[in-house]
């Protein structure tokens, strides 16, 4: 019954922020690093960040870089995603994932071992 669900998308303007969030459950959780991938229609899915099971190492899209803050609850087994300064760039699905991986594996060569069913961040006016 391992299961990854993200909420916390919807519709937002340009400039503006969401708090994307997920449950994570059916495994040791701060024994893997998890991270979020974006995926629009016809793209391949890309790794946005990524944070360590316990040491909290990040890493971090170009795109992302300034932006995003993820962060990680091991003992709530809840990782979140902080978007500012949306622009329509940022528009896709957004993945939760774990992985038994470094951060730069997780989000660089996508090595991920499971996948949520993601939440949709629209950014337009």
């Amino acid at each position: 019954q391992l299961q990854l669900v993200e909420s916390g998308g919807g519709l937002v303007q340009p400039g503006g922020s969401l708090r994307l969030s997920c449950a994570a459950s059916g495994f040791v959780f701060d024994d893997y690093a998890m991270g979020w991938f974006r995926q629009a229609p016809g793209k391949e899915r890309e790794g946005i960040s990524c944070i360590s099971s316990r040491s909290y190492n990040t890493y971090y899209a170009d795109s992302a870089k300034g932006r995003f803050t993820i962060s990680r609850d091991n003992a709530k087994n809840m990782v979140y995603l902080q978007l500012n300064t949306l622009n329509a760039e940022d528009t896709g699905a957004y993945f939760c994932a774990a992985a038994a991986q470094t951060t730069s594996s997780m989000c660089m060569a996508k090595r991920v071992d499971y996948w949520g069913q993601g939440t949709q961040v629209t950014v337009s006016s």
